[in-house]
């Protein structure tokens, strides 16, 4: 069962909360788009392949989509940790189109697409290093029995995959998104004895759920912004002409004369992915041009956040992703 489904992650939320209050000539912002771009193609890429995860007995395994983990120093992130009474399964998606030479020497990956090379990190030393935290992990949580293995799944069913030199069987372990299933049989068939029990497998679930800690980075800090250079003001939902304006109740475009009673609630949220977890009354008005101190309270109110302090001081919070 999907006992953690997949989310759109915080980092490319942050990302496009970014590119809605960043200057158009800001030097960040190209850097910016091709960083979005490029995690918007992975996670499509993660989410093509759910699809194989959903055909697994719900009864045999638990599957955890964006899990990230502790290990008493820092964090590590998995895209995909499928685990059963058998065996624990981490896979990493990579959806990257073109040719893909893996260099063992040197430890690369290069792409070849339309006649131009490109070399990323080798997905195989990035997988051992996951499966040794998870390894790790688990010692910790005395649940040592229980073995792990790796996978790195290719979405794009139309990319070549090639050993360029070197070749070691653990590059086995690199498949297309249609072989999963089969892999797993593999696995099953490798692991045929229970390693933990019912009760064991069921409390793995449950800490594993407990313990996991999103991945929550200061985009602004990644991409040496300074908070000054973020536009303020509450954005047209029609045209994104900003700063529209607030009158008898509603928000009004100069620009479209669009009319909206919550073009407020997008500037919240970008907010909190862009500045910090909190809004006080008096920053809400300062970010979004409000006024009257009365009329930032009864939007903050009416968003139905966690909040804690006297009511002329009160702090509101971020909602869980």
């Amino acid at each position: 069962m999907i006992a953690k489904k997949r989310e759109v992650p915080l980092t490319i939320l942050k990302l496009e909360a970014l590119l809605r209050r960043l200057p158009l000539q800001h030097p960040k912002r190209v850097l910016a788009e091709r960083d979005l771009a490029k995690r918007n193609a992975g996670f499509k890429g993660e989410e093509s392949v759910d699809i194989r995860f959903n055909s697994l007995p719900e009864k045999e395994y638990f599957i955890f989509h964006d899990l990230c983990l502790n290990n008493g120093t820092y964090n590590f992130q998995m895209d995909s940790l499928i685990i059963s009474r058998n065996f624990a399964l981490i896979t990493e998606v990579k959806n990257i189109a073109g040719t893909l030479y893996f260099d063992r020497t040197f430890n690369q990956l290069i792409r070849i697409l339309n006649d131009k090379e490109e070399g990323f990190p080798d997905p195989i030393l990035q997988m051992k290093r996951q499966q040794r935290e998870l390894v790790s992990w688990l010692e910790d949580e005395k649940f040592t029995t229980l073995p792990t293995e790796y996978l790195v799944i290719i979405s794009n069913p139309s990319t070549l995959i090639k050993l360029k030199s070197g070749y070691s069987r653990e590059y086995e372990k690199i498949i297309h998104s249609a072989d999963l299933e089969n892999k797993i049989k593999e696995l099953e068939n490798k692991y045929s004895k229970e390693a933990i029990s019912q009760k064991e497998f069921k409390k793995l679930s449950r800490i594993l759920l407990r313990e996991h800690s999103p991945h929550d980075p200061n985009i602004l800090d990644i991409y040496s912004i300074p908070r000054e250079d973020i536009l303020t003001g509450v954005i047209c939902p029609t045209c994104s002409h900003f700063p529209i304006i607030r009158k008898n109740g509603f928000w009004l475009c100069p620009s479209c004369n669009t009319a909206s009673v919550d073009a407020h609630i997008q500037g919240v949220r970008d907010y909190f992915l862009l500045i910090k977890p909190s809004l006080t009354s008096a920053e809400l008005r300062k970010f979004l041009h409000v006024d009257s101190r009365h009329t930032a309270t009864r939007i903050l109110k009416s968003m139905e956040l966690s909040s804690e302090g006297a009511p002329k001081n009160r702090t509101y919070f971020q909602p869980p992703h």
